[in-house]
């Protein structure tokens, strides 16, 4: 990976887990044992690649409209909103009643450290804190709306959020981890693989980007719709390029590596693109993903830089 990609994710998650240190409650607020949960897996030492690419899609969009200011540390106050969506997302996941896992990011997981009760709170607690803090950003009134209309949307069922534009689905996160639980057992379908894939994973990584051209065009985003759906198009097929090389890593690397149980897509029968084309065929589709995800970008130029660079790394990362 090259020094700039290094320096890119390494200042992006900086500035980040910065944020996340600001808005959190620490340790000390009572009540202690649900903020304690939530800073657990918060801080377990995520890689922080929605943040960083928010921030980067907000850099972008100020970079085209001149007379728009880059506040790194307001975009970051967005990116630290989606981080806590996420992580929520992950306790959840990780409840025995979904994936039953005891190990995220090298730690062990919520609900092993703080009891199956505590961890659903958790997560529920940084799903609201995350809206909380996504309607105090510093932007426009009707920027933040814009923006908490595409990440609600994207975080749910589905109802309410733009079509993908080459597939017509439009399932958000919460809908697609419904799809994951009812696919298990069933032989995994092309269909299947790629609905799961874009709306668990894909609808979370889209709306990271979204958001942040939306926040980093300002008053100018009702005039950027073009942008937008740039942007948009841009982080689902990036989206889907990621959950992809997610996939086989899986299959391919071991939990030291991986910083979670190795392997546990195929012990559980899980959708995934490998068991449908293959280990050599999926790195080919994640690679020609991200080509097509670039073309997207390329009339913004020499702007896209950053974003261009990080989703290079989603597909060349090993864990």
């Amino acid at each position: 990976m090259e020094t700039t990609v290094k320096t890119m994710l390494r200042d992006g998650a900086a500035l980040t887990d910065s944020a996340l240190e600001r808005l959190l409650p620490g340790p000390e607020t009572l009540p202690h044992s649900i903020h304690r949960a939530m800073r657990h897996s918060v801080f377990a030492g995520g890689k922080r690649l929605r943040p960083i690419l928010c921030i980067e899609a907000a850099r972008l969009a100020a970079a085209i409209h001149p007379h728009t200011k880059f506040e790194p540390e307001a975009a970051a106050e967005l990116g630290a909103a989606l981080e806590m969506l996420h992580t929520y997302s992950l306790i959840h996941d990780d409840l025995p009643a979904l994936d039953d896992d005891v190990l995220r990011r090298g730690q062990p997981t919520c609900h092993v450290v703080f009891g199956e009760a505590t961890a659903i709170l958790a997560g529920d607690a940084l799903q609201t804190f995350a809206f909380q803090t996504i309607g105090n950003l510093r932007c426009p009134a009707t920027t933040t709306v814009a923006i908490l209309k595409e990440v609600a949307a994207a975080v749910g069922t589905g109802v309410g959020r733009v079509g993908d534009i080459y597939t017509g689905l439009a399932p958000g996160m919460i809908g697609g981890q419904v799809m994951d639980i009812e696919g298990e057992g069933h032989k995994p379908t092309a269909t299947l693989v790629e609905a799961i894939h874009r709306a668990k994973t894909g609808a979370l990584i889209a709306v990271s980007i979204t958001a942040g051209g939306l926040f980093g065009a300002g008053d100018s985003h009702s005039a950027s719709a073009s942008t937008i759906a740039r942007l948009r198009s841009f982080g689902e097929k990036a989206g889907l390029a990621f959950q992809i090389v997610d996939d086989v890593l899986d299959m391919t690397q071991d939990s030291a590596q991986l910083g979670k149980t190795a392997g546990k897509d195929t012990a559980t029968d899980k959708a995934t693109w490998p068991a449908v084309y293959g280990i050599e065929q999926s790195i080919a589709d994640a690679k020609e993903l991200i080509a097509d995800a670039f073309a997207e970008l390329a009339p913004f130029g020499p702007a896209a830089e950053g974003l261009k660079a990080i989703a290079q790394y989603l597909v060349e990362r090993t864990n």
